[in-house]
Parts: structure tokens; C-alpha cells; sequence
């Protein structure tokens, strides 16, 4: 059973001094965009080789992050069946936490996944309609694509999100990066 968690509560949580682990799981030009303030990036195409130091450091209260709350389910899940018990997954994730107005790290701003998922999925429909005109069987790229959302929305993934998500682009040199982050966690889970 999925454990969420609203902002509301998350900031009060923060407020009082609590020892909580923020993990956000966007990718790595996602967090640079905007995080919020603490919070340690470990993406989820990379979630499984930092497991141990999950684990270790999921001793009190993890809160897990991302741009609306799916890809922070999906760790949830996983972090579930390697044994982690009580992380709560940020409700409405980073979308929720900005329309409260809540405060972030705003760095070099960049698209979202979500929105470049749109932009492409759009762009090839269009040009393979377009290039119908004189090739007919192109429509059959359009009908792939079309597929391939309906796919992505019946199942809750995108395999186009986690293909962008691997561009140059989604993997800014972020200062300390994942290395960095993994120590954070380390720390954390030496403090219990």
C-alpha cells in the first residue's frame, strides 16, 4: 500500500527540525531546474546501485520526490521490496510543493521530462501525418506513437521518458552529482 505524504505536513515536518531524508528521483536537469531545499538527487534509473546506502539511511522519516508523484511511487515500490519500510512519497510531488508556494533551489532552467516526452511524441505524429501525403505507410508511425501513449498511460511508465531521460541534455554535470548524494545518504544513515 502506497504511503503519501502532502506538503502541508512535509513543511511541518521540516519546520520542527525532524531528521528527514528528501530523495528526489527526477533526473539530474530536472533537479538542477528546481529541488527542494535539502534534497538529494538520486534518479531513478539509478536507484538500484544506490540501494545499500538507501537502505542504511532509511532508518527515520524518507520522503520521496519527484515532478508529480509517479516516478516517487515507483521508488516507493522498490524500495519496498528491498526491505525499506516507511518512505512516503511526496503528494503531487514538485508540482504540488511550488503551487503552495512552498520554497526551492532554482538553478539553469531546462524542460521538463514530461514536457520533452509531449514535444517528441507530437513531433514525429506530426511529420509522419505529413509525410503520409506522399508516402502513406508513414502513418503507421503515427498510429506506433499513438500506441505506445495509450501503452504508457494503461501501464503508468513512459519508455520514451526513460529513453530521453538517458540524453546528454537530462545528465548535467551537477556539482558532487551522484557521488555526492550517496554521501549525504551515508551521512544520514551514520546519524541514527
Amino acid at each position: 500500500m502506497s504511503q503519501s505524504i502532502d506538503v502541508v505536513s512535509t513543511r511541518a515536518l521540516l519546520a520542527a527540525g525532524s531528521e528527514v531524508l528528501l530523495l528526489d528521483v527526477r533526473t539530474p536537469a530536472e533537479f538542477e531546474t528546481a529541488h527542494l531545499p535539502g534534497s538529494v538527487n538520486v534518479p531513478l534509473d539509478q536507484l538500484d546501485a544506490y540501494l545499500p546506502q538507501l537502505l542504511a539511511a532509511s532508518g527515520g522519516d524518507l520522503i520521496l520526490v519527484c515532478q508529480s508523484g509517479n516516478r516517487a511511487g515507483q521508488c516507493q515500490a522498490r524500495l519496498g521490496a528491498a526491505g525499506a519500510a516507511g518512505s512516503r512519497v511526496l503528494s503531487g510531488g514538485l508540482n504540488a510543493w511550488l503551487a503552495a508556494g512552498a520554497p526551492v533551489v532554482r538553478g539553469r532552467q531546462r524542460w521538463s521530462l514530461e514536457r520533452q516526452v509531449r514535444l517528441v511524441a507530437g513531433g514525429i505524429t506530426l511529420a509522419a501525418i505529413v509525410v503520409s501525403v506522399w508516402l502513406p505507410p508513414a502513418r503507421y508511425l503515427a498510429g506506433f506513437i499513438g500506441a505506445g501513449l495509450t501503452f504508457a498511460a494503461l501501464t503508468d511508465t513512459c519508455a520514451m521518458g526513460m529513453l530521453l531521460a538517458k540524453l546528454p541534455y537530462n545528465r548535467p554535470r551537477v556539482t558532487g552529482g551522484v557521488p555526492a548524494a550517496a554521501a549525504k545518504l551515508r551521512e544520514h544513515g551514520s546519524a541514527r
